[in-house]
C-alpha cells in the first residue's frame, strides 16, 4: 500500500449549503510520485448511498447553489467522466463518508484555488456534461497548507 507524503500539500474545508448545515469535512491532497493521493473525510451527509464528488474549475463557494464553483475542472475539454476533476463518488454510511484514491489526472499545483464539490446524487458516469449528479450540496476551496 502506498504511504502518503508526511504532510498534505493542500486541503479543502468542506461546508454544506443552507439545506445541509451539518455537512462538513476535510479533503486532503498529497503529491506522490505516481499522482495525487486524495483523502476525504466527510460528516453529516443526508442519507446513506453514493454522492457525486468532483473538483470544479471555479474558486469560490459563495452564493446560493455555489454558482462560482463553475463546471468540472476540464482544461483538456474532454467529455465526462474523463475531466481531470472527475473523482470516484463518495459512499456514505451512517452520515459519514471516507475515501482515499490515487489519481494521475492532475498535480496538486494545478488545482490550487479550485473547489471540491459534493453533489446530492450519484454520478452516472455517462450524462453530459456532468454525470447527472444533482445539486451542489457542499463545497470547499482547495488551499495550500
Amino acid at each position: 500500500m502506498m504511504e502518503p507524503c508526511r504532510l498534505p500539500k493542500a486541503a479543502a474545508r468542506v461546508m454544506g449549503n443552507p439545506e445541509h448545515p451539518e455537512l462538513k469535512g476535510m479533503v486532503y491532497f498529497y503529491q506522490q510520485c505516481g499522482g495525487v493521493l486524495v483523502m476525504a473525510d466527510i460528516l453529516g451527509l443526508p442519507r446513506d448511498g453514493f454522492f457525486g464528488f468532483h473538483i470544479h474549475a471555479g474558486g469560490s463557494c459563495r452564493g446560493e447553489g455555489f454558482p462560482d464553483t463553475g463546471t468540472h475542472y476540464d482544461p483538456d475539454n474532454v467529455p465526462h467522466p474523463d475531466h481531470r476533476g472527475d473523482l470516484p463518488p463518495l459512499l456514505c454510511t451512517n452520515a459519514r463518508a471516507k475515501m482515499t484514491v490515487l489519481t494521475d489526472r492532475f498535480r496538486v499545483s494545478e488545482i490550487m484555488g479550485k473547489t471540491v464539490v459534493i453533489h446530492s446524487d450519484p454520478d452516472d458516469f455517462t450524462t453530459q456534461p456532468a454525470g447527472n449528479a444533482g445539486k451542489k450540496i457542499a463545497c470547499g476551496v482547495i488551499r495550500r497548507i
